[in-house]
């Protein structure tokens, strides 16, 4: 694959094994405008099928990924009810070189999440 690529996958670290079914929505943020630009759930192994973004696509600027943890944590019968403590979490970051692959992961429980740039 030729030019950058943003990819990610959600492991659930309570269970200690892969996310699947987590629902993941990714935004360009230009200003106070949120712009969905694609979507995607992960699959068996935590990961998206393909890229959220790759190539063209894939320019310098702000984007946010949010995954949908609430509706897998209820799923997997980790949380219940209708308040969670994290339900929605977005995560914004940037991207200076569109030429370059940034991977985001999420790593969560019902209590904890966190993030890094990975490879």
């Amino acid at each position: 694959m030729t030019g950058g690529r943003l990819t990610t996958h959600v492991l659930d670290t309570a269970r200690g094994k892969p996310a699947a079914g987590v629902r993941i929505a990714l935004y360009r943020i230009s200003g106070q405008s949120h712009r969905k630009i694609a979507e995607a759930v992960t699959n068996a192994d935590g990961r998206t099928d393909q890229p959220m973004l790759a190539g063209a696509k894939l320019t310098p600027g702000s984007y946010e990924l949010v995954f949908f943890a609430g509706d897998y944590l209820r799923e997997s019968g980790q949380a219940g009810g209708e308040v969670l403590f994290l339900d929605q979490i977005p995560i914004r970051f940037g991207i200076p070189d569109a030429g370059q692959h940034y991977h985001v992961p999420l790593l969560i429980s019902p209590f904890a999440y966190s993030t890094y740039r990975g490879s």
